[in-house]
């Protein structure tokens, strides 16, 4: 069995880019691996939130992990702050790592476009991203593509010490999902679905009511063709939502074509509807039984429990080859 870790963001709703391009991947490995699902809350803070906002998100997050599937019997899910490690060993990999690198990550560069400064925390992000990984000797990480980056970061950051400490840390590989089924916003299908964008109906989110799914369906950019055909890069809008209907139904891209010929949008996107709803609605089930429930703070305790146990013995290892800490 390898060991997986991934984690997400505890800032606002989990939308379908979030659940399609990581999440259900998430559900997937925990079959045939040991894995370990983190709400990285100290990865929120490298921009302003609002206290009490957060801290309801971060258990949002964590209802919405068991609400998918995940199990918290074959999984650990915690928050990440709860482990001291995270921030150890960010420390100890801040010491191996160069400005100019972190300086080049994409994110930070985008984030910090037309700023005089930026915030230190956005700027030494992917370390700590870095960290959460190599924390748990991790073998395999599931994020989306645009995540890439910084696992290369985190690869080479992890040969670095190892070659000048000696065998301190497990090289970790990226799992990504096939670019092909890429979610992308619902308003204009050339931008990735994002929590932070203005639109509130560029996305859907995994807890959105009936009337709000209809609405960003049936105003989803699309094109004056009428014709339901999957081609990504003349007809992205339409594309983009039948990658959405391919993944809540048991029909392929070349079914649904099949499915639709001679018939328009309007059908299309009505049908599309009814299979979302339907398809969101044992998430949302799930969710609203565990969000408010003593269950769900006895699961992240545990995990906090679990994944210390791993993690400390990674940190004291990594500070035996950096000769830090007192000798044993």
């Amino acid at each position: 069995m390898g060991r997986v870790f991934s984690g997400v963001q505890p800032t606002g709703n989990i939308h379908l880019g979030n659940y399609l391009g990581a999440l259900k991947q998430f559900v997937e490995l925990q079959d045939d691996n040991e894995c370990i699902y983190c709400i990285v809350d100290l990865h929120a803070i490298t921009v302003e939130q609002d206290p009490e906002e957060l801290k309801e998100h971060i258990l949002d997050v964590a209802a919405l992990y068991i609400a998918i599937g995940i199990d918290p019997k074959k999984s650990i899910v915690f928050v990440q702050s709860t482990v001291p490690g995270h921030t150890e060993l960010s420390w100890l990999l801040t010491c191996s790592s160069y400005t100019g690198e972190l300086s080049r990550m994409t994110q930070f560069k985008d984030k910090g476009k037309g700023k005089e400064s930026a915030p230190t925390g956005l700027f030494m992000y992917p370390v700590l991203m870095a960290a959460d990984i190599l924390l748990y000797d991790t073998d395999i990480v599931p994020v989306g593509i645009d995540q890439k980056q910084h696992i290369e970061l985190t690869r080479d950051l992890c040969n670095r010490v190892n070659n000048k400490y000696g065998e301190t840390f497990v090289l970790p590989e990226g799992r990504y999902l096939k670019e092909g089924a890429k979610i992308m916003a619902l308003d204009d299908p050339t931008k990735k679905m994002s929590k932070s964008a203005e639109n509130e109906l560029s996305r859907i989110s995994l807890l959105d009511d009936e009337a709000k799914i209809k609405k960003a369906i049936m105003r989803a950019t699309t094109d004056s063709d009428g014709t339901i055909k999957f081609d990504q890069e003349n007809k992205p809008g339409i594309s983009n939502l039948m990658n959405i209907y391919t993944a809540f139904s048991d029909l392929s891209i070349e079914d649904i074509e099949k499915k639709y010929e001679g018939k328009g949008y309007g059908d299309f996107k009505k049908d599309l509807v009814e299979i979302l709803v339907n398809g969101l609605a044992p998430i949302k089930q799930k969710f609203e039984e565990i969000r408010y429930s003593d269950e769900l703070i006895e699961i992240l305790k545990d995990g906090a429990n679990r994944a210390n146990a791993i993690a400390e013995k990674v940190v004291e290892r990594t500070k035996k080859n950096m000769g830090v800490g007192l000798p044993r």
